[in-house]
């Protein structure tokens, strides 16, 4: 009898993998005989060993292969990658139930791997946590469905409504803190789940960000800045230190060390997404301004958005972008509050 249960555990294994294993999906597997796991594994670290390959390493001697159901949440892989095909692992495990969350949206697969079990008699069922499991690889289903990276939006606003004071000139001046150290280590954490992180010429020179993770564990986003006239003093942080920098001018297309200039060819943002997508970074978080956020909430080109609001108010300054969606979910963080938004109808 298939158990759901099951399938929530594969999900909760696969979970482990975010922030580690993109471009690959997240995948978590178990083995499961006379109603009890036997085995667990999941997908690690990108270019290693896959969930399937883990599970059945970990199954133990002589399990009767015959009685037991392998549980994955994606589809197994039917071609040689970095890995081997795990459907073929399969069917030499003599394993003869699979049960499967989703098929895989990844061209290579995307049902051959279904078939390869089924051919040779191996009994498939699929769409069991369907929804749960597309959700949980959003980035990966995104990237291969639209052609393009996952987009999150993020920015911290006040209760009144303001992202920042009022600038008068480009000159750096220390920024507002607007969210509270709890918000910080969060953002730093959310950072390091996703593959790029950007801002526009504005929020650069306003703020002089360092775009990396210091308050939490983990590598550092590539990070993408727009600016068309090369007007970024030298001497700020997204310049000078040495972490991956794109950005996206009108002036030239080189690489420096850790800096790849790289010419503006239609709209700014378009061609960022088009960057990330040839190179294989499945998502974006987009740090600011609110021109930039506001440019993407009106062509409908962002997937989730994540608001952080201080119970503080400004007053004046400059007005948060305008986002008209209802929360899906709310997270309080003593006197911040974050909200979480998902768009269905993304381009």
């Amino acid at each position: 009898m298939i158990q759901p249960l099951f399938m929530q555990r594969c999900l909760q294994l696969a979970t482990l993998g975010l922030g580690h294993v993109a471009p690959n999906p997240m995948v978590g597997c178990i083995l499961v005989c006379d109603n009890k796991i036997i085995a667990e594994g999941y997908h690690q670290q990108y270019g290693k060993a896959h969930a399937e390959v883990n599970a059945i390493a970990n199954a133990p001697q002589n399990f009767d292969a015959s009685k037991t159901t392998l549980y994955v949440n994606l589809e197994p892989c039917a071609h040689y990658g970095k890995t081997p095909p795990c459907a073929q692992l399969i069917i030499n495990s003599g394993i003869k139930n699979v049960v499967i969350a989703t098929t895989d949206p990844f061209a290579a697969v995307n049902g051959k791997g279904i078939k390869m079990l089924t051919e040779v008699g191996v009994n498939v069922t699929t769409g069991v946590l369907q929804n749960e499991a597309l959700f949980l690889n959003r980035r990966f289903v995104t990237f291969n469905t639209k052609n393009r990276p996952y987009v999150i939006l993020k920015w911290a606003m006040t209760a009144d409504g303001f992202i920042a004071r009022n600038k008068n000139s480009l000159q750096y001046e220390l920024p507002d803190q607007i969210s509270n150290a709890y918000a910080q280590r969060l953002s730093h954490l959310w950072r390091m789940q996703e593959s790029a992180i950007a801002v526009g010429f504005k929020t650069a020179m306003y703020d002089n960000p360092k775009l990396n993770v210091r308050y939490h564990q983990g590598k550092n986003p590539l990070r993408i800045v727009i600016d068309k006239q090369l007007q970024i003093p030298a001497a700020y942080h997204i310049l000078s230190d040495n972490a991956p920098t794109v950005i996206f001018n009108n002036q030239k297309e080189t690489t420096v060390n850790n800096l790849s200039y790289q010419k503006i060819k239609t709209q700014p943002w378009y061609d960022v997404l088009s960057y990330l997508y040839k190179n294989q970074l499945q998502s974006v978080i987009i740090e600011g301004g609110a021109a930039t956020h506001q440019w993407f909430i009106d062509n409908n080109l962002w997937d989730e958005a994540r608001i952080v609001v201080s119970n503080n108010k400004m007053k004046e300054g400059l007005k948060a972008p305008i986002l008209l969606a209802k929360a899906n979910t709310k997270l309080d963080l003593k006197d911040n509050k974050v909200y979480t938004y998902y768009n269905h109808t993304t381009n």
